[in-house]
């Protein structure tokens, strides 16, 4: 299928061929029938791309921070690669769009293959040919409204939300600064609800637009007719709201809006302006001013826009879905009209032209529609059912049909890869160390959107790209898989790709619960393959290997310390998604207890883990691991340190010695032979590819994968007990089953 794309580093637009979507379950896939540009907030991203560096840092100064937070936690290289990864991808366009039901994912009752619906979001109504879209958000069609005009119903919803923050009354007087297509929206949305509207725009050709549509008189701002028109429409008290949809870097509008407001008026941002408030204006007026956010509530929840949870109408009464359903219907029973907002339509095939006539000024535009090819043709999406998720079934312990580990594949001099999943982690740790290496042939890489797989074949290499995991498990060519998804898809996927006969690299966590865990060992026995390699990669980092063979061999039980600087994480992180992804500690807990166990020689016999209170289960978490000979580990995964202090580091403290590691920069031996390697570079080298060479080579050679597979389990079984232990209060056993 085609998919309109932008290149965020050389601001190159193109119409590409991407895979088809997978119809996952909670969710419809979606044939686009028409789709919307957005000619402010798509325009502005076009610009945007077009700037120079230093440009696209002065437009986003909330990005900058991140980087140089990046920076004093990963180094300088790491945090180039991240950023340059994320500039130099193709990013999609579009949310806005009304297509037809070609595939209903599992879980969906409220429509059919067939039925007309209305999207929503910047991930889920794409320009592009087919779209996967999630139950919150998208609504039907109602009975008589044109597609063209039902593809309106994202940027509707943000107008309608806006004018809800306003809580206009009837008989209000509103201004409306701004009358592109969301202000010419907001306009007539105000006059539907009985609102007089006074309208705000340099263009006459807006204003002329906005009359028409229901604005008793419009303007520039720098003329006189709209202080007029506000003076004798509020027998000079000045309107009750002033809603900003003006875009810019100039501060006219919010200066125009207090010189027009009333006192204890209200002003309401939807679009994104300058907002440098002339404070003691505002403050003579105790002006209201409120940020209106997107379509509505509901919006950046992942777990109402992912998982399809509703909010309860008796407490939320206009959800993000209620916003775009009711838009619908304004528009169905003729109280807006958005045909003369239409300027032009396009087709598909000529979407890249027509963003860069917008760009350049040639057209001239309010709202432009992408018109695609027949919409009633049999899905290309018929061949991806949705995914079903095998039952559990409990096995104690590691059990092999053969007695010794068996090569997948006889040894060979080149090994073919497989990816699914193609993340931030996937392009910036792992596939830099094996795009275009000797020995190594990158196959296929499989992701749930199609961008992203066709952004990792044009920057790695791969010989194809595909949303289809059948084919990769299918192909016999292929020697390994890495799965490189997120949390929740682990287990099932490894079990999958266990089954096919392929070798696999799963990034942690193997599995988020004991249930987990026992189907994958369970799958071990079943198919005789036991060829796995989970990505803990700290133990292969050559400065702490080096550390490790100064300090020697031991004869008395140690004590190790390892505090983990976590920090707090952002608000949207997948990571707090703790009913689906499970604990931030159980994904990445295991990278600590491996190191610890590996330090150690050994596997934990139990563990003991008590937490401070913290938001969303983040408070600091102290484990507490003991072994066979007596020695323990605990480790502290803090999340309220200070992100200026080291990561990680790590002691270990055993006859008479002290191992030190300082954030994989300096490490350190303390005896009676002091030992301390230089200080690295800011390039952290954690050995993720000295990880890969083992894996490899086991792969390539038929050997023995880097880490036991006894020692996987028995890493991933102490992590789960983390949780059980918090819960019990209790130290947690870990007897080994026989």
């Amino acid at each position: 299928m085609k998919q309109v794309v932008q290149n965020y580093k050389s601001g190159e637009l193109a119409l590409l061929d991407v895979p088809v979507p997978g119809c996952k379950p909670g969710g419809v896939l979606v044939r686009s029938a028409y789709s919307l540009i957005s000619t402010g907030t798509e325009l502005m991203k076009v610009s945007e791309a077009g700037m120079s560096m230093v440009g696209k840092a002065r437009s986003r100064p909330d990005q900058v921070a991140k980087v140089m937070q990046s920076v004093a936690t990963n180094g300088v290289p790491a945090t180039y690669r991240k950023v340059m990864g994320k500039l130099d991808s193709y990013t999609p366009l579009g949310y806005s769009l009304c297509g037809v039901v070609e595939q209903v994912g599992s879980g969906i009752d409220d429509v059919k293959v067939g039925d007309l619906v209305a999207c929503a979001g910047n991930e889920h109504a794409l320009h592009a040919e087919l779209n996967w879209v999630p139950k919150n958000l998208y609504a039907p069609v109602p009975d008589g409204l044109a597609p063209q005009h039902a593809a309106f119903g994202t940027v509707g919803s943000i107008a309608l939300q806006g004018v809800r923050r306003g809580e206009s009354q009837l008989g209000d007087v509103a201004l409306v600064i701004g009358l592109g297509l969301i202000g010419q929206l907001v306009v007539q949305l105000l006059t539907a609800s009985g609102v007089r509207v006074v309208g705000v725009d340099p263009d006459p050709v807006r204003c002329e637009l906005a009359a028409r549509l229901g604005a008793a008189a419009c303007g520039d701002p720098s003329s006189a007719t709209v202080e007029s028109a506000v003076a004798e429409l509020t027998e000079g008290h000045g309107v009750d709201q002033v809603y900003l949809a003006a875009g810019g870097s100039s501060n006219q509008p919010v200066e125009l809006a207090v010189r027009l407001s009333r006192d204890r008026g209200r002003v309401i941002d939807i679009g994104k302006c300058r907002l440098d408030l002339p404070w003691n204006a505002y403050y003579m007026k105790e002006l209201d001013v409120r940020f209106s956010r997107s379509y509505g509530p509901g919006r950046y929840d992942p777990e109402y826009e992912l998982e399809g949870r509703d909010y309860p109408i008796g407490y939320v009464r206009w959800t993000e879905r209620r916003n775009l359903a009711c838009f619908l219907d304004l528009a169905a029973r003729g109280r807006l009209d958005v045909e003369p907002l239409v300027t032009h339509i396009a087709d598909f095939d000529d979407a890249v032209k027509t963003y860069q006539s917008l760009k350049d000024g040639e057209l001239k535009a309010v709202a432009v529609l992408f018109r695609y090819p027949d919409h009633s043709a049999a899905t290309e999406a018929s061949e991806h059912p949705a995914e079903v998720v095998a039952p559990a079934v409990a096995v104690p312990a590691v059990r092999r049909t053969n007695a010794a580990s068996t090569p997948v594949r006889s040894a060979k001099s080149s090994v073919r890869l497989a990816f699914i999943g193609a993340g931030n982690y996937a392009t910036s740790m792992l596939l830099p160390h094996l795009a275009r290496r000797d020995g190594v042939e990158l196959s296929t890489v499989v992701t749930t959107t199609s961008l992203s797989a066709v952004n990792a074949k044009r920057k790695f290499g791969f010989a194809d790209a595909t949303t289809d995991l059948d084919a990769v498990l299918g192909d016999s060519s292929v020697d390994a898989v890495f799965v490189v998804t997120r949390h929740s898809s682990h287990a099932e996927l490894t079990r999958k790709a266990l089954l096919a006969g392929k070798a696999v690299f799963v990034e942690k966590p193997l599995a988020l619960d004991e249930d987990e865990l026992a189907d994958v060992l369970a799958t071990v026995e079943e198919s005789g393959n036991d060829r796995i390699q989970v990505g803990f990669n700290r133990r292969f980092a050559p400065l702490l290997q080096e550390a490790k063979t100064r300090f020697g061999a031991r004869t008395g039980p140690a004590s190790l310390r390892y505090l983990v600087n976590a920090g707090r994480l952002d608000h949207g992180s997948w990571y707090l998604r703790q009913k689906t992804e499970g604990s931030r500690f159980a994904g990445e807990g295991g990278h600590f207890i491996d190191t610890a166990s590996w330090l150690l020689g050994a596997d934990p016999v139990s563990v003991y883990a008590v937490t401070t209170p913290g938001n969303d289960g983040g408070g600091d978490l102290q484990v507490v691991l003991r072994y066979p000979d007596g020695s323990t580990a605990t480790i502290s995964y803090v999340t309220t340190g200070s992100s200026g202090f080291p990561k990680e580091t790590l002691d270990l403290i055993a006859d008479g010695k002290v191992l030190r590691l300082d954030d994989f920069v300096r490490a350190a031996v303390y005896g009676r032979k002091r030992w301390s390697s230089p200080r690295l570079s800011k390039a952290r080298d954690k050995g993720q590819r000295a990880e890969l060479d083992a894996f490899l080579e086991a792969v390539r050679t038929g050997g023995p994968m880097p880490v036991s597979l006894e020692s996987v389990a028995a890493t991933t079984a102490a992590t789960l007990a983390v949780q059980t232990g918090l819960v019990s209060g209790a130290p947690v056993t870990l007897a080994r089953a026989r």
